[in-house]
């Protein structure tokens, strides 16, 4: 069974996605105080769970945009699912930034090889 590969830019337009929906959304800022948001994660040194998979949390992600796009949440339901997608598309990032960085790193080291000769 092999593994799709999802690319950056798709991962780009669910966050553009997100942002989209969010705007579409009465403003929740009348509302609501900043204490009374839900906190968001800003560790961008993200460490991925044994069994966390990138493929399956971008799905998790397409599945939420769904929910939200199809109009049958509430508006808390609605700002509860944008949370978790922003987790999700930090967690996602993070592990792509992460990755480049070894690809970056391994590029570095063939050149040196290259070198050697």
């Amino acid at each position: 069974m092999g593994m799709k590969f999802v690319p950056c830019s798709h991962l780009s337009q669910e966050s553009i996605k997100i942002k989209q929906i969010l705007l579409r959304v009465p403003s929740d800022e009348q509302k609501m105080s900043n204490s009374g948001r839900v906190p968001i994660s800003k560790n961008k040194d993200f460490t991925p769970e044994p069994d966390w998979n990138y493929e399956t949390t971008v799905a998790q992600i397409e599945a939420i945009v769904e929910r939200v796009e199809s109009g049958e949440l509430e508006l808390a339901e609605v700002f509860d699912q944008f949370t978790i997608a922003v987790e999700y598309l930090r967690q996602c990032e993070s592990f792509l930034s992460q990755r480049q960085q070894q690809v970056n790193l391994l590029l570095e080291t063939l050149d040196e090889v290259s070198f050697e000769f």
